[in-house]
């Protein structure tokens, strides 16, 4: 196992938050994590893995067609 393990500083500078939003996460239990003894440490890939679900893709609507008579 090569996966990258974040420290909860490093997963909110990612985020681009405070440290209080990943340690909610994880309180809460919506990101994995893993215990190093009393340090809790995020995995890269998890961290990706919880951006992609939350990411919102925009709606696309077509385009009125102009310059025609109703």
């Amino acid at each position: 196992m090569s996966d990258v393990l974040l420290t909860v500083e490093q997963a909110a500078e990612h985020l681009g938050t405070t440290v209080r939003f990943p340690r909610r996460l994880i309180a809460e239990r919506r990101i994995a994590f893993v215990k190093v003894g009393r340090h809790v440490r995020i995995p890269a890939v998890a961290l990706a893995a919880y951006i992609e679900s939350n990411t919102v893709q925009p709606i696309r609507r077509a385009r009125a067609r102009q310059g025609r008579a109703a």
